[in-house]
């Protein structure tokens, strides 16, 4: 499977420069959202490497996503293991 590092990230509206996508960096902001949820750490990691994969795999064949487009896809599958965490993830953004 490949990292997703051939993949480049619109970032929000457009404002930022595209950079390209860190399967390290999406691992580590589920593994806070299910963290955050009160989730113990191997229960966080392992929904975290679910999650990572599903998303490599969906990037497979697209050179270029939105940062919204990449949140919506890991959170609809971060939902199917941990609800609260899903919340937290989805709503990240928008509470700071």
């Amino acid at each position: 499977m490949a990292d997703g590092g051939h993949v480049h990230i619109v970032k929000r509206k457009g404002e930022r420069p595209t950079e390209a996508f860190s399967k390290a960096k999406l691992h580590q902001s589920i593994v806070a959202a299910a963290l955050s949820a009160r989730t113990p750490e191997g229960q966080a990691d392992n929904i975290a490497h679910s999650v990572t994969n599903y998303v490599l795999e969906w990037l497979e064949t697209r050179p270029e996503v939105t940062s919204h487009d990449l949140r919506l896809v890991a959170t609809r599958h971060l939902r199917a293991h941990h609800p609260d965490a899903a919340y937290l993830y989805e709503q990240h953004k928008t509470t700071l």
